[in-house]
C-alpha cells in the first residue's frame, strides 16, 4: 500500500526576524491576486519616488501604490540632516500628482503620533482614526486626503 502525502500538509512554522525580501514580495503578490479575484479591480501599480545626492545615494524617498482609485503612501523618509527644507512636501506633491494621473480620488496613509501627523494635515490630510498605544504611550494615526 502506497501512502500519498498531502502537498498542503503544514510543515513546522518558521519565525524570522530578517526574512528574505523575495519571500515577503511573494506574500504581497498572493494577497494582491486574492484582492483582484475578489474585487475584479486589477489596476494596482507600485509607486516609488526618490531624491538622490550627486553620489547617487538616496537622501529622500516615498513608496506606496495605487489601486482601485486610491493611493496609499506606505513610506516617506527624508534624511535627518535635510528635514525642514521642503523635500517631504515635494515628494508628497509628486505622489499626489501621479495619483491623480492614475485616476486616484484619495490618498491614504498612517503615521505615528511622534512622527508627522501635523505635516500631513498641513498638506490637506484629515485624521480619520487611530490605534491607541501603538507603540505604548503613542498612537498610530490614520489620515486621508480626498482628491478633487
Amino acid at each position: 500500500m502506497t501512502s500519498t502525502s498531502d502537498p498542503f500538509q503544514p510543515e513546522p512554522l518558521t519565525i524570522l526576524e530578517d526574512p528574505d525580501r523575495q519571500e515577503v514580495h511573494f506574500l504581497e503578490d498572493r494577497l494582491y491576486e486574492y484582492n483582484v479575484a475578489t474585487t475584479g479591480i486589477s489596476d494596482g501599480r507600485l509607486l516609488a519616488i526618490f531624491l538622490r545626492d550627486p553620489q547617487n545615494e538616496i537622501i529622500a524617498g516615498l513608496y506606496g501604490w495605487t489601486w482601485g482609485g486610491c493611493c496609499e503612501v506606505k513610506t516617506l523618509w527624508v534624511h535627518e540632516k535635510l528635514r525642514g527644507r521642503g523635500l517631504g512636501t515635494r515628494l508628497m506633491q509628486a505622489a499626489e500628482q501621479e495619483a491623480r494621473r492614475r485616476g486616484a480620488t484619495q490618498i491614504v496613509l498612517n503615521t505615528h503620533s511622534f512622527q508627522a501627523p501635523s505635516f500631513y494635515e498641513r498638506l490637506g490630510f484629515e485624521r480619520v482614526g487611530y490605534n491607541e498605544d501603538y507603540p505604548v504611550g503613542y498612537q498610530l494615526v490614520f489620515l486621508r486626503k480626498r482628491l478633487e
